[in-house]
């Protein structure tokens, strides 16, 4: 592919800071944009990208980053506020205006990073977080602007991953995994590695603008990534079939009993009363596959779990590994608990603190959650 410049919204977050990684190894120019410019520093790539301002949800600030940024070929957008308030009607406003302004600033096509939207086995409404993103995708195609790929993704496993953290903390913290009955619903889940892969592989003019479903080899079902989970972390825990729990309900508990922000695990947990499958047939014939083959569930999941100790996100020698810029709340608890425990101990005794590790879940779960509420740090903020 030959070498283009991009910017990239969301550059702070989790796949952004990623992706910021990924575009600069295949040699490409990178804008890295965020909100909040001055948080761009914290990133190992800092020193080798240009960086500007962009609030997406105002539509001069939008303009204005575009102008500084100078010429851009492809804008990749991984914008959204799933979790606040109100999301969706922002998350369509904050779209138009990068359009708008990636318009005005002559851009050839934006890559957008949204999710599956499967059908409704009842006909019914899809959850506010599935329709939001297919709305947003809309947002983004204005006419004479650039052209729009969309990337359809469902759970991403990784640590750090939002997804791959909620699944990581019900498995520690429950000695009994409840199973209702949509956790039988297949998901075709995808690996981080594959998805910064797909993404990369966007920019290029091969790939026709279009809405392209990406998703890793296998497909299985929230229920069976609980147990593989479980299985690689080598903690027993026992699958208990439930009826009548809606994943509304489920949704209000998550935020109570997980340390993720509570209402972007409320949203992201209503979108497994759906089928979560890929519908149409991705990239295949028209991007190679990844190098070796896309990522097996195994594969991702244990390379998750056996990330070492945090590293800046341009060191990471695996992107399933934890980033020194991912969430504090990241990581399981007893990561947790040593980061703590390194605050207050001699550098000399803190070797022994990775007997940490062999603290049974619900048991680490129960002092970190005390630590973090005693000393106000209990992480309910928004996403990074």
């Amino acid at each position: 592919m030959v070498n283009v410049r991009t910017l990239v919204t969301g550059a702070t977050g989790y796949i952004g800071s990623r992706l910021v990684t990924a575009l600069l190894a295949d040699g490409h120019g990178v804008v890295a944009a965020s909100r909040n410019p001055g948080r761009l520093a914290d990133f190992g790539w800092h020193d080798r990208v240009s960086t500007v301002a962009l609030d997406a949800h105002d539509e001069d600030s939008a303009r204005q980053a575009f102008a500084d940024a100078g010429p851009v070929d492809v804008v990749y957008y991984l914008v959204h506020g799933i979790g606040q308030p109100d999301f969706r009607e922002a998350d369509n406003r904050a779209a138009a205006n990068v359009a708008a302004a990636a318009k005005a600033a002559g851009v050839r096509r934006i890559v957008y990073l949204g999710g599956f939207v499967p059908e409704s086995p009842d006909g019914g409404p899809l959850s506010e977080h599935l329709t939001s993103r297919a709305e947003v995708a809309c947002a983004l195609q204005i006419d004479g602007g650039p052209d729009v790929v969309w990337l359809g993704a469902a759970i991403v496993l990784g640590a750090g991953s939002t997804s791959f953290e909620m699944l990581r903390y019900v498995a520690d913290r429950f000695l009994v995994l409840p199973m209702p009955e949509w956790s039988a619903n297949p998901i075709d889940p995808i690996s981080i590695r594959d998805v910064l892969y797909y993404l990369v592989a966007a920019a290029d003019e091969t790939v026709l603008a279009g809405s392209y479903d990406i998703r890793g080899p296998q497909t299985t079902t929230y229920g069976d990534l609980l147990r593989t989970y479980a299985r690689i972390a080598g903690i027993w825990r026992a699958p208990v079939p439930v009826y009548g729990i809606d994943t509304s309900l489920v949704s209000m508990v998550t935020g109570v009993v997980l340390p993720v922000p509570g209402g972007l695990a409320a949203d992201l947990v209503e979108s497994l009363d759906f089928p979560m499958m890929a519908t149409n047939d991705g990239l295949d014939g028209v991007v190679p596959e990844p190098p070796g083959g896309r990522t097996s569930v195994e594969d991702a999941i244990r390379a998750a779990v056996t990330s070492p100790r945090r590293r800046p996100v341009d060191k990471l020698a695996d992107p399933h590994h934890l980033a020194d810029t991912d969430p504090d709340w990241a990581g399981g608890d007893a990561l947790r608990l040593r980061q703590l425990a390194c605050k207050v101990t001699p550098n000399a005794v803190q070797p022994v603190l990775g007997l940490l590790g062999l603290v049974p879940g619900p048991v680490a779960a129960a002092v970190r959650t005390g630590l973090d509420h005693v000393i106000g740090l209990v992480p309910k903020g928004s996403p990074a």
